[in-house]
């Protein structure tokens, strides 16, 4: 396995979950690791459409790092799991890389409804393009 396709730690803790509860509870604390995007950044250009719940994905201005914000807790997980493997990439490794199956070895589609997992196609659309 290359290092690129390696689960990093929140990934890692969610493949690991045993049972719905488990990984529920994983999930809403992964979220609580995500740095938020600050309420002044949450634009009609940074919002990503086709999301159940808003989400504001952009690009801090300190470090250029990828920064987002849902009022979801869960959805909140999904992209503190997301954005932790993003900015361990370059990007172009980003517009190359397979998120879907990265979030598919942390189990995240068994526990996603189809509403929201459409939701998470046009972040992922929306980070690849960042």
């Amino acid at each position: 396995m290359s290092s690129l396709e390696t689960l990093l730690p929140l990934a890692s803790s969610l493949a690991n979950a045993k049972g719905w509860d488990d990984f529920t509870r994983t999930l809403m604390l992964a979220g609580k690791s995500l740095v938020p995007l600050p309420a002044e950044k949450r634009l009609a250009e940074t919002e990503v459409e086709g999301c159940e719940s808003p989400v504001w994905l952009a690009t801090s201005d300190e470090q250029g790092s990828l920064m987002a914000y849902s009022p979801s807790k869960v959805i909140r997980g999904v992209l503190a799991v997301l954005l932790e493997k993003a900015n361990e990439l370059t990007p172009q490794q980003r517009s190359e890389f397979d998120f879907e199956r990265y979030l598919s070895r942390c189990q995240l589609e068994r526990y996603l409804s189809q509403s929201r997992g459409n939701g998470i196609k046009s972040v992922i659309a929306k980070l690849k393009g960042v």
